[in-house]
């Protein structure tokens, strides 16, 4: 299995065309999608495997007058016929490493305290400030 990172930006969208079943929440919007993917500060990373998206990673550029900008981690998926594949740690460290090149010097991201495989990926880039937010040294 050969998996593919690719960013989503506005001449590449008809990747989003075949998508895995379970990689996002909802059925994807096409004028959504398209409106995410030219917004500056907006950021997504597709995994696909052949011609089908099996994960995303969606991650948004926060701007503060007092201090440099940070990564927000959004939203992370992977279909469950290609978890435990390594998919999710590699879409977080490709996602961080754009945030680096953006000027992020650190990233954070919530998720469900009962969201136990989430809350062990995060653990692995940094602590928790608390029983479901992570931040993460970039």
């Amino acid at each position: 299995m050969t998996i593919e990172i690719v960013r989503l930006i506005p001449s590449n969208i008809d990747l989003l065309n075949k998508v895995g079943e379970d990689v996002f929440d909802d059925d994807i919007d096409p004028a959504q999608a398209a409106a995410y993917a030219a917004a500056p500060g907006h950021l997504m990373l597709l995994a696909i495997d052949g011609d089908l998206v099996v994960g995303q990673i969606a991650g948004m550029i926060h701007h503060g007058i007092d201090r440099p900008p940070e990564l927000y981690i959004d939203n992370l998926g992977v279909e469950p016929s290609h978890q435990r594949r390594g998919i999710a740690r590699s879409l977080l460290e490709q996602l961080v490493k754009l945030g680096r090149t953006e000027g992020c010097t650190e990233a954070w991201v919530l998720t469900e305290t009962d969201n136990e495989p989430a809350r062990a990926l995060y653990a692995t880039r940094g602590e928790a400030s608390t029983s479901a937010m992570y931040i993460m040294e970039l």
